[in-house]
């Protein structure tokens, strides 16, 4: 009995057990071994909230909420049950998103961006941010830019370039194409955001417009400086590096740029070739941080050639002449005052000729007579003959120029050039009297060296009176012109004694030239050269420094050129007349006295082609460096041609020397009335004898 009352028990308890464990353990609960624990529904189902919200559990239940940016027209917490959505929150319109000045707020799905407005740049350089980020709009000066449009009438290749900036710079958040902005050249740096693009564009457009050298017109210099300052303030805060270097065919740029909120600290340096411009970042910054800050050194190729001019507002204690002795150099900040910088700004310049020479830092200043170079606000720290230091207290476009000695306003040169020439002057007025009162010499060589002689005395006399009167400009470019057309004339003249010398050792039977032939070789050609020079290039005559002809754009060559084709061709003649006097020479039968004569006229008219082409030799470095030693050496010259003429054809013939000493005597002897019988026919054999050798030589 005991034992049914037992097992009776066992299985009372194993259908309680079963009746238990069949229990359900409720909503948000779920029975595990026996057990009813919670249920996590967002685990189970995770888009159980539906769109734009997340599931927060809770023991036995869960609620919803949405997403930030998201909200509900009634409860915050809600379960699908309650059929509540989520919906977008306009942040724009309910004040939310506090953007800040010069920002538009773009609303997007569950949150909003901040952008700037057009004609601003954001301060971390990103296009669009969050408020409560510290970020701000800062202008990105497209007025100044604005600006520039007047200036670049100026510049027919910078007008698209300008109003593509422009364009970019008013409305940032339109692409910009960037394919035909320069003409067919294409972008070479495709990876590159929309400030390197525009970097690369400019600098192409900049290599166009200095590729066949550039105008020296003052006020196209200013406005091409100013488009530069101005593109390069444009172009910094747009570039996505700290550090970018570009290099073309005209230019090398350097570009830096710190973002923050806080104002950048100590020094920075940026080098190009030739140049390295040394700063502060508060100078770059100012008093108004925009958020960024950038700096440009900008150094251009082969521009100190075009601007080698404009000197003459720089004050000096002694006169004298500049050369530009660095590459030209554009420096720019973002600080919008950098006409008086309380931190000067140092540039260091390396020199293009190593001189030991007095050098002075300048900057190009666009107020003095439309542009000029000007030490204003610029002093030189240190030169040595490799390199110069400079110190400004703005910023602008520097060089370094190198003082020479004004040679016209050495004394001693002065003496010996006016003593020198007048020298040369008395020699050939003696030797144009000569060759065109004394008969006993006429002849077609004679007549050369006449109109040779003539056209030397012309050139040299307004030579003297006129080179160094610049002060009328029409009257220096007169005097260059009468310079030009007679020193050629002179070498026209000796060419046709040359063609003589060769005539009379060639032509036997023709030795002679017709006048009309001779004249027009000898005045027609130079005429026809000036006339030619003169319409191409009128403002080619004259310099700054001397009434002759300018050396920019290779206007000197219209002088220097026909120079060398008639000295090539003289020598031609030269070489012809002395390998034929050799032939005749060794000839069975030689004319030695004729063949004596010929000889020592070639001798002549070759020491007379020498000297005069040696002498424009040191011409051409007289004109072009304005140093002292060639000016002296060509004075010397110049005076040794006169004077060299007189001797050779003039004191040492003895024609002409009978012919000197019987007009002295006719000045210092009283002239006797009586002649004898024997003086009679003394002269009478003299006559005779004078008439048998000008027959002869006129024959030669």
């Amino acid at each position: 009995m005991r034992h049914m009352y037992l097992l009776s028990l066992v299985l009372l308890l194993a259908l309680t057990e079963n009746i238990l464990m069949q229990t359900d353990c409720g909503l948000g609960y779920k029975n595990h071994k026996r057990i009813c624990l919670d249920e996590n529904e967002c685990e189970s189902d995770p888009s159980i909230c539906g769109k734009n919200a997340r599931c927060f559990n809770t023991v036995g239940s869960y609620y919803c909420q949405c997403h930030e940016g998201f909200t509900t027209n009634s409860a915050y917490n809600f379960t699908p049950e309650d059929g509540i959505e989520c919906e977008d929150i306009n942040e724009c319109v309910v004040g939310s998103a506090a953007c800040g000045p010069y920002t538009k707020c773009v609303n997007s799905e569950g949150g909003y961006n901040c952008t700037c407005e057009a004609g601003y740049i954001s301060s971390n350089g990103k296009d669009t941010f969050k408020s409560g980020q510290g970020v701000q709009c800062n202008e990105l000066m497209c007025d100044r830019l604005l600006n520039e449009r007047k200036a670049s009438q100026a510049f027919p290749e910078f007008k698209k370039l300008v109003s593509l900036m422009t364009n970019s710079c008013l409305n940032q958040s339109e692409p910009v194409s960037m394919n035909n902005s320069t003409g067919d050249k294409r972008d070479s740096t495709q990876g590159d955001g929309d400030g390197e693009r525009f970097l690369q564009a400019f600098l192409n457009a900049l290599d166009d417009l200095l590729h066949g050298g550039f105008s020296s017109d003052n006020a196209k210099v200013s406005a091409l400086f100013s488009i530069v300052e101005s593109m390069l303030k444009l172009i910094g805060p747009q570039l996505s590096a700290s550090q970018t270097r570009r290099v073309s065919a005209k230019t090398d740029v350097e570009l830096l740029l710190k973002r923050g909120n806080s104002p950048p600290e100590g020094e920075f340096m940026m080098n190009t070739s030739g140049a390295q411009f040394t700063s502060h970042w508060d100078t770059a910054t100012g008093n108004n941080h925009l958020g960024f800050t950038t700096a440009a050194l900008l150094s251009y190729k082969g521009l100190e050639e075009s601007l080698n001019c404009s000197f003459d507002h720089l004050k000096t204690q002694q006169k004298q002449t500049f050369k530009i002795n660095s590459k030209v150099v554009t420096a720019t900040v973002s600080n919008k005052e950098t006409t008086n910088l309380t931190k000067p700004i140092n540039l260091t310049f390396s020199h293009l000729e190593k001189k030991n020479e007095e050098h002075m830092c300048v900057f190009w200043d666009p107020e003095l007579d439309g542009g000029a170079w000007s030490t204003r606000g610029c002093t030189t720290v240190i030169s040595s003959a490799d390199q110069t230091d400079c110190s400004c207290s703005h910023l602008s476009s520097f060089a370094v120029l190198m003082a020479l000695y004004d040679i016209g306003d050495v004394y001693e040169l002065r003496v010996v050039t006016l003593v020198g020439l007048s020298l040369s002057l008395i020699c050939f007025f003696i030797c144009i009297v000569t060759f065109y009162f004394v008969r006993s010499i006429q002849s077609t060589r004679n007549t050369i060296h006449l109109h040779l002689c003539i056209s030397l005395f012309i050139a040299y006399f307004v030579f003297l009176v006129g080179i160094t009167r610049t002060e009328n400009k029409v009257g220096c470019a007169v005097v260059a012109g009468i310079l030009h057309y007679f020193f050629l004339a002179s070498f026209c003249w000796m060419c046709l004694e040359g063609v003589q010398l060769f005539r009379m050792v060639v032509l036997v039977f023709n030795t002679t030239l017709r006048p009309i032939y001779m004249f027009a070789a000898g005045y027609g050609v130079p005429a026809v050269i000036v006339a030619i020079s003169a319409t191409a290039n009128a403002s080619g005559y004259g310099t700054d420094k001397h009434c002759w002809l300018s050396i920019q754009d290779g206007f000197i060559w219209s002088f220097y050129g026909p120079v060398c084709i008639i000295i090539i061709a003289n020598v031609f003649f030269f070489l012809i007349t002395i390998w034929k006097l050799a032939e005749k020479f060794s000839s069975l039968n030689p004319d030695l006295d004729s063949l004596h004569k010929i000889k020592a006229f070639t001798v002549t008219a070759i020491a007379q082609l020498c000297i005069l082409g040696i002498m424009w030799v040191f011409g051409c470095f007289q004109f072009n460096e304005n140093t002292l030693a060639m000016s002296y050496i060509f004075t010397i010259l110049s005076s040794l041609q006169g004077v060299l003429m007189f001797i050779m054809h003039c004191w040492l013939s003895k024609q002409v020397r009978d012919e000197y000493a019987k007009f002295l005597s006719c000045i210092c002897t009283p002239q006797k009335r009586k002649y004898s019988e024997f003086t009679s026919n003394q002269t009478s054999k003299q006559q005779a004898s004078r008439s048998d050798t000008h027959t002869g030589e006129s024959h030669i």
